[in-house]
């Protein structure tokens, strides 16, 4: 990983830096961890499993460390599409080239088939395993030792930590606990930068979001979003963004429209009220939908979409 970066120096202080991946069954918290870590909404979330669909990075930067945290999709033991195949392998790819892997389960579940099948998937990667005990504000306290034994014999782990990545409870015990097992390095990135998404990218996202918030059942998971025109007007401190979501079928299109166009106008104003926080700037936004017939199953749908 160290490779794919350039422009180091040799004088720069050596501290703590390296690559960690999130990794974890659908729906377990891990983008709301790095969120949490980072104070800064990378990643996008949702109540809703399969939100995630891309690596995504998040840096943590400090005076002794430089820790790039790895978001990565929900590992699950049935594939339905190429999507499906596409995001676990992304998460699989990340794990294996890492210096550290944090595994994140819940305190709530009782050792499910996804987190078993991810014990199973990651068992043979080297990298050192920190387990991340998430939701720990849903159990009673007494009830944490004994769940704690249960995971910590699945597997030889470098340390177990219950948190709760949306109250930020454990968070400075897993910068610590990864910072013991990152190697000296100098910094990847400057400072002040806590993603290496573009901007772009980050704005799909935002508007994915804003679709799996305000919609249900299947609709949200049969949608893309690709930007089209993303242009800066300095002068008049604005922001230019033109987007397409892309649906599979006529009738989800139509549920992203909705009656008179009001499903799609308040997709807009969220994302645009959003957009604007994160970018420092006022936000034109213009949206389209599109009918992408079954792209979920086809590779070079899927490539155009920007899943590669």
């Amino acid at each position: 990983m160290e490779n794919q970066l350039s422009g180091l120096s040799g004088n720069e202080k050596q501290i703590k830096s390296g690559f960690v991946a999130i990794i974890g069954a659908p729906n377990v918290g891990k983008s709301t961890l790095l969120n949490r870590i980072l104070g800064q909404k990378v990643s996008i979330t949702c109540p809703k499993p399969q939100t995630t669909r891309n690596r995504i990075a998040g840096i943590y930067t400090s005076d002794n460390s430089q820790i790039i945290f790895l978001d990565t999709p929900g590992i699950y033991t049935y594939k339905k599409d190429k999507l499906d195949e596409f995001m676990v392998k992304t998460a699989l790819k990340a794990a294996s080239d890492v210096d550290v892997i944090c595994l994140m389960v819940e305190a709530t579940s009782r050792k499910n088939t996804h987190e078993m099948h991810v014990l199973r998937q990651i068992a043979g990667i080297p990298a050192p395993t920190i387990l991340l005990i998430n939701k720990i504000d849903l159990v009673e306290k007494q009830q944490l030792l004994p769940i704690i034994d249960r995971y910590k014999d699945l597997g030889s782990f470098e340390a177990v930590i219950p948190i709760s990545a949306l109250y930020g409870d454990g968070i400075r015990i897993i910068i610590d606990e990864i910072e013991k097992l990152l190697p000296y390095g100098p910094k990847y990135y400057p400072d002040d930068m806590w993603t290496d998404q573009p901007e772009r990218f980050i704005a799909a996202e935002i508007i994915r979001e804003k679709i799996f918030h305000l919609l249900r059942e299947e609709v949200p998971y049969a949608v893309a979003v690709t930007i089209d025109y993303f242009e800066e007007v300095p002068e008049k401190n604005l922001l230019r963004i033109g987007a397409t979501i892309h649906v599979e079928k006529k009738s989800q299109k139509a549920i992203i429209i909705g009656e008179k166009g009001k499903m799609l106008k308040e997709i807009g104003k969220q994302s645009r009220v959003e957009l604007e926080h994160i970018f420092g700037t006022r936000i034109f936004l213009e949206l389209w939908v599109r009918v992408e017939k079954k792209w979920r199953k086809d590779e070079r749908s899927l490539r155009k979409l920007g899943y590669r």
